[in-house]
């Protein structure tokens, strides 16, 4: 047997954590046979081999180490993102060509089902989206080959699912959405869907407040390194500009009166802002930026909530719960901020606002 082939079943069995023995059991063969495939004496049968390339979810090229890297086949890929990248439509002919020849090749495959997708819905030409599907799924069974970080089986399903919503198969789409919804990343796209072309709103409101709570909390997270970039740029102008558009955004958020779990960082984001005001020479709008943060402080830690009750727009029945390394309170968040940006006027400033009244 060739030393590939008994180094893809040991490579194989060894990724889905399986003993010999229990590789054994599951194709009903002896442990001594499966010990000689991977020491390379003897060789599974073409059953055997069928059905070790289906347990292992591959193909039988890529268990025999059939190289998918040869330059005729690349080029033939290449030439399937250009017609994609270009919308050529040569490139659906091309495919078909592709795919008698290298059907396989994951590449091809993924490469093909994208072809078709584009193509089926700037024509508007059902048989070209399903065949799309068609191709998605044998790309998926095909993935161990895959060298692309930025494809998974999460996109190729997700891509799926688009394709069934552009064929009027929604319940299809949203069961693939529901069933590939890893922390809830799929919620904009399914919400979106239940309050629009499924007609079901009541169901949508679950989705969309826990998108909206996950997409505030990414804005956090994005704004946060925006302007310590900025800040370490020595661009305070473009820093105090982020700063006023995410305080800006929450302040639209905020239910009038009521604490929410956006209200710490936000607090951190006014004292960040005054840091800026102050580096360009503007003192009294850093005291109002200190303000800001002193009295949204004061009106959190007076009645902390760390839910995302009080937010506008949230109407899921499941609570959302925040936690944070800030520290216990909104104040001691802004006094560490305050801190960390190691700026003695900023300092000096935030000791009198603190001071006041």
């Amino acid at each position: 047997m060739s030393t590939t082939l008994s180094e893809s079943i040991r490579r194989f069995r060894r990724e889905r954590s399986l003993t010999q023995e229990q590789l054994a059991e599951a194709l009903g063969v002896t442990v001594g046979a499966v010990y000689k495939w991977e020491a390379g004496l003897s060789a599974p049968g073409i059953g055997l081999l069928m059905e070790l390339a289906d347990l292992f979810d591959t193909s039988v090229d890529v268990l025999l180490g059939y190289d998918v890297k040869s330059s005729r086949q690349a080029d033939t890929v290449k030439r399937l993102k250009d017609c994609l990248h270009d919308r050529d439509r040569s490139g659906l002919a091309e495919a078909e060509k592709a795919l008698l020849r290298y059907p396989n090749c994951f590449d091809v495959v993924y490469q093909s089902a994208l072809l078709y997708y584009l193509f089926g819905l700037a024509d508007r030409v059902r048989a070209r989206l399903r065949r799309s599907v068609e191709l998605m799924e044998r790309a998926i069974v095909l993935l161990g080959q895959n060298t692309d970080p930025n494809v998974s089986e999460f996109s190729i399903t997700y891509d799926m699912a688009e394709a069934y919503f552009e064929l009027g198969e929604n319940e299809k789409a949203l069961e693939l959405l529901k069933s590939n919804n890893p922390r809830g990343i799929n919620n904009d796209v399914i919400g979106q869907s239940l309050a629009g072309v499924c007609e079901r709103p009541q169901e949508a409101v679950e989705y969309l407040s826990t998108a909206l709570v996950s997409a505030s909390a990414a804005l956090i997270r994005i704004f946060t390194g925006l302007v310590n970039v900025y800040f370490k740029e020595g661009d305070f102008a473009a820093g105090a500009a982020a700063m006023e558009l995410i305080l800006g955004y929450f302040t639209g958020l905020r239910t009038k009166g009521k604490s929410n779990l956006f209200d710490k960082p936000c607090t951190a984001f006014y004292v960040c802002l005054a840091h800026a005001r102050l580096k360009l020479g503007e003192p009294e709008a850093a005291r109002a930026a200190l303000r800001a943060a002193r009295e949204l402080a004061e009106r959190f830690d007076r009645d902390p909530d760390y839910t995302a009750d009080g937010l506008r727009f949230f109407g899921a029945a499941k609570r959302q719960t925040a936690f944070d390394t800030m520290g216990d309170t909104a104040m001691q968040a802004a006094e560490e901020t305050v801190i960390s940006l190691d700026d003695g006027q900023l300092a000096g400033l935030w000791e009198d606002v603190s001071h006041e009244g």
